[in-house]
């Protein structure tokens, strides 16, 4: 049943029934864990019987999954809650506006002040209250609304969070799934935001992962990403009882799941990369020859600043062990350029030594201070705004010339691509499809099959960011 708003005496806008289902939109900011949440609070809005609006002036409920890991993120999300307001004037007020994610718990003493057009915003680990919250909503005598400036809070980073995993999910794509299996982080990276916003880390019981994953899989899931915010820690805080717990047992483990025929994670931290995990990787056929290996900075000196606990030299001898182990292993990174008090000398070390490790593919970002983090203090050696754009352009010329290279081996080759959908036109008489290789590398490619299916698509050119292909079919493969 659509809910509508129905004055009473005292000004709240109250729930009365209409034959109509309500309406959601969910807009999220950030990271893959945000994706997975907005999958989660998606799926807890349409067990509650509602149905996706098409925009957010539509919607009856407008969530906001936000980050904070940079300013960017923020400021976008200033000027949509701004938008937010007068949609909900012109509805009457008859729109629950609800803010979650990382900035809620970063600015928890006064997003509510400075937007009291707001209803309710929960933190990272709180999501289940944005369902408590709309259920008391429509109980008998709640509000949809609230008088302004009396939004309802709820935060936490210690034991009153909970894994989003415990919630239904609408997945983006029914055969590839998000698998959380820990949340928060006990590093304190100088310029990192995370701990503070998600908490320390929790580890999700090893047998609650599994019995998730044969779920998925039963429910025809092909590939599952295992997430976190320092996966290869995980399990450190479980008990010592002799069951596993590691993990590289969890690699295991999942890929001894029938019907999940590809395996990926993200992401680790390189001073967490134990031999345990590179030999699991390399045995265990579902578990994708890529990983996602954040290197942040090629300077010794910077990385000690930013409180990484590995060097350069570390990091390339971890590279090479990766890829002795798995020799046709893809390599992508973040890398953060401008760093507080980085010279140009130590911006050509990371420079090096991309050209060293040869990535695949990088994340590259200009340092942005974080309130809070230690980093942020260091004021006086701030790099020009101009400099650090520089700095990313030399970076980002480099970083896609590597993976252009790197890329052309698979010219020539067939690669077994996961469908991932159609694209917006047709060719003849088949689709423009567009999936993914083992290596998690974006095709493009012409063929005829449906989402989910692996097909041989034979690879004819590549650049940086993804490759153009054929689909074989049977008299290909004979031939």
């Amino acid at each position: 049943m659509r809910t509508t708003p129905a004055r009473t005496r005292i000004g709240y806008p109250f729930l009365v029934t209409s034959p109509d289902p309500q309406r959601y939109h969910v807009l999220t900011f950030g990271c893959q864990m945000n994706a997975h949440d907005s999958e989660r609070i998606t799926g807890m809005l349409e067990g509650r019987g509602m149905v996706a609006a098409a925009d957010a002036d539509d919607a009856d409920v407008l969530v906001f999954n936000t980050c904070t890991i940079r300013e960017k993120p923020d400021q976008k999300l200033y000027d949509q809650l701004k938008h937010a307001k007068g949609s909900k004037r012109r509805r009457k007020g008859a729109q629950v506006i609800a803010v979650g994610g990382c900035l809620v718990e970063a600015q928890k003493d006064n997003l509510l002040r400075e937007f009291p057009w707001v209803d309710v915003a929960f933190g990272p680990g709180r999501i289940h209250d944005l369902g408590n919250y709309l259920e008391l909503a429509e109980g008998e005598g709640a509000g949809v609304g609230h008088v302004p400036g009396h939004g309802e809070g709820f935060y936490g980073i210690g034991d009153e969070r909970s894994f989003a995993a415990e919630l239904p999910t609408q997945r983006e794509r029914p055969h590839q799934a998000w698998v959380q299996i820990s949340m928060g982080c006990n590093m304190k990276c100088a310029y990192c935001i995370v701990p503070a916003v998600r908490g320390r880390e929790q580890s999700r019981s090893f047998t609650d992962i599994v019995s998730e994953v044969e779920r998925l899989a039963a429910d025809g899931v092909r590939e599952v990403s295992l997430l976190g915010q320092n996966v290869n820690s995980y399990g450190n805080e479980l008990p010592r009882d002799g069951s596993p717990r590691t993990f590289a047992e969890l690699l295991r483990a999942v890929d001894a799941v029938d019907g999940i025929d590809r395996i990926r994670y993200t992401s680790p931290h390189p001073a967490h990369m134990r031999d345990d995990v590179i030999a699991a990787m390399a045995e265990c056929d579902a578990v994708m020859p890529q990983l996602h290996l954040p290197l942040q900075a090629g300077s010794s000196r910077v990385l000690k600043a930013m409180r990484r606990t590995y060097s350069r030299e570390r990091f390339v001898a971890l590279a090479e062990k990766i890829r002795a182990a798995i020799p046709d292993i893809s390599l992508s990174t973040d890398i953060i350029v401008g760093f507080p008090g980085e010279t140009e000398a130590e911006f050509l070390e990371t420079v090096e030594v991309c050209r060293e490790v040869e990535f695949d593919g990088a994340y590259t970002f200009i340092y942005s201070p974080r309130t809070g983090t230690e980093a942020a203090g260091l004021v006086d050696d701030f790099i020009p705004n101009e400099e650090q754009h520089r700095r990313l352009s030399h970076l980002i010329d480099v970083v896609r010339g590597i993976a252009t290279e790197r890329h052309q081996r698979f010219v020539g080759t067939v690669q077994p691509v996961l469908v991932e959908d159609r694209s917006d036109s047709t060719v003849r008489q088949r689709q423009r499809l567009h999936g993914r290789t083992p290596h998690n590398v974006k095709v493009n490619f012409e063929g005829d099959a449906r989402a989910g299916e692996i097909v041989p698509v034979d690879i004819v050119h590549a650049n940086s960011e993804s490759m153009l292909g054929r689909q074989l079919v049977a008299t290909d493969l004979r031939s």
